[in-house]
């Protein structure tokens, strides 16, 4: 990748002239490299503490169970995926150990699907990850350029919070 910022500091040093605008486009470019690098970097340390078949999906997918169980119809709802897609997620985080399907206490014809304690113990391990990549980030950046960006997203987030539903989102 080109030093696009240096090359602009260049340009307004020796020369005086006005920088050209970056293409709009390269804003979400730039935003999906930034969200990728920190998801991938995430999954090779998950990987080396015990969790190497965690995928990003399988996150978004613990996240939206939550503390307290869902179904597959929540699931689905709030990852913005079918139930059976939900369900599929649900199958193979069964499958490795991560989530048990039970008996829902006030409907016994339902299923909730709850988060086992190895479920716990990957969002944990996640949430750990993740504060150390954001000291490397304010470490290469400063933290007081870390704390604008992340206030400065937040200005540009919905007002509504986050929302779950990537892999729906990208059509998953």
């Amino acid at each position: 990748m080109v030093n696009v910022v240096d090359e602009k500091v260049n340009q307004v040093v020796e020369s005086g002239k006005q920088v050209r605008e970056t293409p709009g486009f390269e804003l979400p470019l730039l935003l999906f490299a930034g969200f990728r690098s920190i998801i991938d970097r995430l999954h090779a340390e998950l990987a080396e503490q015990g969790h190497p078949d965690v995928r990003p999906v399988y996150g978004f997918a613990m996240q939206a169970i939550g503390r307290e169980g869902a179904t597959a119809s929540e699931i689905g709802r709030r990852l913005g995926v079918s139930k059976q897609a939900a369900g599929k997620t649900v199958d193979k985080l069964e499958q490795l150990g991560y989530v048990a399907r039970v008996d829902d206490p006030a409907d016994a014809r339902r299923k909730v699907v709850r988060l086992t304690g190895r479920g716990f113990d990957s969002l944990g391990r996640s949430a750990a990850i993740f504060e150390e990549l954001r000291k490397e980030w304010a470490g290469a950046l400063g933290i007081d350029r870390v704390r604008a960006l992340e206030a400065d997203l937040r200005t540009m987030a919905p007002a509504d919070g986050f929302r779950l539903d990537v892999a729906g989102w990208f059509g998953a």
